[in-house]
């Protein structure tokens, strides 16, 4: 919410990091304490998984579809990921930034690189690190949604996106999650503060300074 009644613009807010290291939970962390953020839905050209909602969690589109969108330049940003097609619908995201809202964007970094490249200073991307590489497949082991293949080929991956790390704004490790995710929110916050995205201070200022004239 604005500070003292005073406009601003809101925070697109990028998590990244390697399968397992637990972007998607503080993700979910964040947006149930904080109202004045809401989360991205992406588009996707992968099947729904066990209690997805379309709308909800994903916009679930096939391949025609997601390309028509990328050639119409729907998609703020998109990627292939793990064999499927994965992209953030622009308009929905202008018009929550247009009026103050904060947008979460759970990507991996060719997302985050495309949504700064297009929208620069409204983006603060953080990237998360696991603390080791034995706690990231252990991590990814005690899920049991994946099978011994698909945890290689995520850990195989993980290096190749650990590797984008100095793409980012701010690097945390995630070795508490409970102290990973104050640090996430204290970012946030203080991100929010920034002179550059209080858009009232101007008038705010000259209305003080012309009443101690």
């Amino acid at each position: 919410m604005p500070r003292h009644g005073l406009d601003h613009r809101g925070v697109l807010f990028v998590l990244s990091s390697p399968s397992g290291a637990g972007k998607s939970t503080i993700a979910r962390m964040l947006l149930a304490g904080d109202d004045d953020i809401a989360m991205s839905v992406s588009v996707t050209t992968r099947p729904p998984r066990a209690g997805e909602v379309d709308g909800k969690d994903y916009h679930f589109v096939d391949v025609p579809r997601f390309k028509e969108m990328v050639a119409e330049g729907e998609l703020i940003e998109w990627a292939h990921v793990f064999d499927h097609r994965y992209g953030t619908p622009e308009k929905p995201v202008l018009d929550m930034l247009a009026a103050g809202r904060d947008v979460l964007f759970d990507i991996d970094w060719q997302g985050a690189q495309q949504l700064f490249q297009k929208a620069g200073g409204d983006v603060v991307r953080v990237f998360i690190l696991p603390p080791s590489v034995e706690e990231l497949g252990r991590r990814l082991a005690s899920r049991g949604t994946d099978d011994e293949d698909v945890i290689a080929g995520r850990m195989q991956r993980a290096a190749s996106e650990i590797s984008h790390w100095d793409g980012y704004d701010y690097v945390l490790i995630n070795d508490d999650v409970d102290q990973c995710f104050e640090e996430v929110r204290t970012i946030l916050q203080a991100e929010r503060l920034r002179r550059s995205r209080q858009t009232g201070l101007i008038g705010f200022a000259r209305k003080l300074m012309s009443a101690t004239a």
